[in-house]
């Protein structure tokens, strides 16, 4: 059955390197799209937590519409999408964000991540804790036309309230 099915799989491969079908260069594309997304995706987010430029949430890479999903209602336009972030900025100074690992397909993303750092600043109007944090999550990320539209965190905040010592 494996043999089988490596030889499906190699022919199919095959017939598409050969003649490539209207399916074989859809495909083709749609990958080399969700790659330079990801590509784009990491290189801002890395600049945003590297350089603590909260200003490089722009029109240059998120759609003027973007979109945080949160528990309490979403939050849309880009200047209401920079301003919940900054939170993270001017809540942790020493603030280090870590990719474990980012895949997509289609206009979708999926990033896991780590997040690190001191609450010595104001955070969503929680004031600081001097507490250390260390938390792991992930997003869903929609992009639109190679820009990112919509975020949607998961983590474990019963955990980030209480390393905060907020529980």
């Amino acid at each position: 059955m494996k043999k089988l099915l490596f030889l499906t799989t190699f022919l199919l491969i095959v017939s598409c390197a050969q003649q490539p079908s209207e399916e074989c260069q859809t495909l083709e594309t749609a990958n080399t799209q969700i790659q330079k997304d990801i590509k784009m995706y990491k290189s801002v987010w890395n600049q945003v937590f590297l350089d603590r430029d909260i200003n490089l949430i722009n029109t240059d890479s998120f759609d003027e519409q973007a979109t945080v999903v949160t528990a309490t209602g979403d939050i849309t336009g880009i200047d209401s999408f920079r301003d919940y972030y900054n939170n993270y900025l001017t809540g942790f100074s020493d603030a280090q964000f870590t990719f474990i690992d980012v895949f997509g397909q289609g206009d979708n993303i999926v990033k896991h991540w780590n997040f690190k750092g001191t609450h010595d600043g104001e955070m969503f109007g929680i004031p600081a804790t001097g507490n250390k944090v260390d938390i792991s999550g992930a997003t869903i990320v929609k992009m639109k036309d190679g820009k990112i539209l919509q975020e949607q965190d998961f983590f474990d905040n019963h955990s980030f309230l209480s390393q905060l010592g907020l529980l």
